[in-house]
C-alpha cells in the first residue's frame, strides 16, 4: 500500500471534524489513599508462632519444676524445648505418662488449638450420618429373640455365658447432637479424623495381615448373638444414634469421657479404631494411645491400632492407675479382643453399671503389664 500523502490526511481530518465533540479536560489522578494501618501483633503472639531451636545448656543441675518448685526426682523432670523450663511429669497439666521420645513443649508453648463448636449440619457432615427417610428399623435385643424361639430337645444345663448388650442412645436428638459435638471438637483439637472402622493405609500393615489365627495362644471368637449386637450398634451410629457418652476436657487428665446416661453392665461401648500398623514400625513412636491388636508368635506379625490421625470416642477413654487400690476401684469398663470373621477387633465393654456423670476408665495393662500407669491419677 502506498504511503498516505499530506492532502489525503487533510481530507480525513475534515471528514471527522464534524463528529468531534468537546470533552472535559483530563482530570488529574487522585492521590492514592493512605494504606490502612496494620494491627501489630503482640509479642506473645509473635513468640507463640516463632520457630524454636533446641539449645543445650552447659548445666542443668539447677533446674526446678515450675509447678511445685522442687528439683527432686530429676528422672521425671521434663524440659520444654522452647522456653527451657522444667516440669515434673505428674505436675504438668495434663500430666505426661511417660518420657517423650522426641522434643517436648510445655502447655504454654505448645499453642493448643482452640476447641471448635459445631453446628448441626457440620456434625452430620463430620460423622457422615446417613439420613433415613423411611421409618427406622427397631432392633430387638438378642435376648428377646431367644425368648420367642421354641425349645426343642431335652433341657440340658449349661454354664451361662454373659452376652453383650447394645447401648441405649439418648432419646433427645438435641442431647445426641451435643454428645457428637463434644467428640467432634476433641478430634479436631487433636487434628484427627473420625473413623468408626479400622483403617489400612499405604506403607502400613495391609488388611491381609489382620488374621486372628496369628495370635499367640489363639483368640476367642465373637458369638453369633454378640455379632448381632455389634451390627445393631454400628447401624445406630450410622444413623446418628451415638452411645450416651460426652467428651470433656480436664485440666489434669486432658480429654476424657463421661457417661451422659445410665449404662448397664456388659453394655457394648465402642470399638477401638484407628490405623493398623506393625508393632515393629512403632517401637519408637511417641503416641500414648496405641492399642495391641495382635500379639503374634512371630513378633514381625504383631499389630497395633494407632489412633493418632483417625479414631473415635474410644481414643479419649482414660486408663486407671493399677498400682493403687483407689485407681483400680475406678475401673468400670474393660478392653476385650475378639475374632470377627477371622479378623481381630478390639471392643470396650462395661464391667458394671455406670451412672450418669461418671467417667469411664479401663486398665491399659489388661494382659501385657507394659504400660507405665503409675503417673495416672
Amino acid at each position: 500500500m502506498a504511503p498516505a500523502t499530506s492532502s489525503s490526511l487533510a481530507k480525513r481530518l475534515i471528514r471527522f471534524s464534524g463528529s468531534l465533540r468537546r470533552t472535559e479536560a483530563p482530570r488529574l489522578p487522585s492521590p492514592p489513599l493512605s494504606p490502612t494501618p496494620k494491627k501489630l501483633k503482640s509479642m506473645e503472639e509473635v513468640m507463640a508462632r516463632a520457630r524454636y531451636a533446641v539449645v543445650d545448656r552447659a548445666d542443668y543441675g539447677n533446674v526446678s519444676c515450675q509447678q511445685c518448685g522442687s528439683g527432686d526426682r530429676p528422672d521425671e523432670l521434663l524440659l520444654c524445648d522452647k522456653c527451657d523450663k522444667g516440669f515434673h511429669m505428674k505436675c504438668v497439666r495434663p500430666i505426661v505418662v511417660r518420657v517423650p521420645i522426641g522434643s517436648w513443649l510445655c502447655p504454654k508453648c505448645s499453642d493448643r488449638r482452640r476447641v471448635r463448636s459445631f453446628s448441626q449440619k457440620k456434625i452430620i457432615d463430620f460423622f457422615r450420618i446417613q439420613k433415613c427417610c423411611d421409618k427406622k428399623d427397631k432392633f430387638s435385643s438378642p435376648l428377646d429373640a431367644r425368648k420367642r424361639r421354641r425349645r426343642s430337645g431335652s433341657l440340658v444345663l449349661h454354664k451361662k455365658r454373659r452376652r453383650l448388650l447394645p447401648y441405649i442412645p439418648s432419646e433427645d436428638p438435641a442431647r445426641r447432637l451435643k454428645q457428637m459435638g463434644s467428640l467432634a471438637s476433641a478430634l479436631t483439637a487433636l487434628q484427627m479424623e473420625f473413623s468408626d472402622d479400622l483403617t489400612y493405609m499405604p506403607h502400613m500393615a495391609p488388611r491381609s495381615a489382620n488374621q486372628a489365627k496369628f495370635e499367640s495362644g489363639g483368640m476367642q471368637v465373637l458369638s453369633k448373638e454378640d455379632t448381632e449386637t455389634l451390627e445393631q450398634c454400628r447401624a445406630m451410629c450410622k444413623r446418628g444414634e451415638c452411645p450416651p457418652l460426652i467428651v470433656v476436657f480436664d485440666s489434669c487428665e486432658g480429654f476424657t469421657v463421661e457417661a451422659d446416661g445410665q449404662i448397664k453392665d456388659m453394655t457394648f461401648i465402642a470399638e477401638y479404631t484407628g490405623d493398623v500398623d506393625y508393632l515393629k514400625n512403632r517401637e519408637h513412636d511417641d503416641c500414648d494411645s496405641m492399642m495391641t491388636l495382635i500379639l503374634a508368635t512371630d513378633p514381625s506379625k504383631s499389630l497395633l491400632v494407632c489412633p493418632d490421625k483417625r479414631g473415635n470416642i474410644a481414643r479419649f477413654i482414660n486408663g486407671i492407675n493399677n498400682h493403687t487400690l483407689e485407681g483400680r476401684k475406678k475401673q468400670n469398663c474393660k478392653c476385650v479382643r475378639y475374632s470377627v470373621n477371622g479378623e481381630c477387633r478390639v471392643f470396650l465393654v462395661a464391667t458394671r453399671d455406670i451412672a450418669q456423670g461418671e467417667r469411664l476408665y479401663y486398665d491399659y495393662n489388661g494382659h501385657e503389664h507394659e504400660y507405665p500407669t503409675h503417673h495416672f491419677v
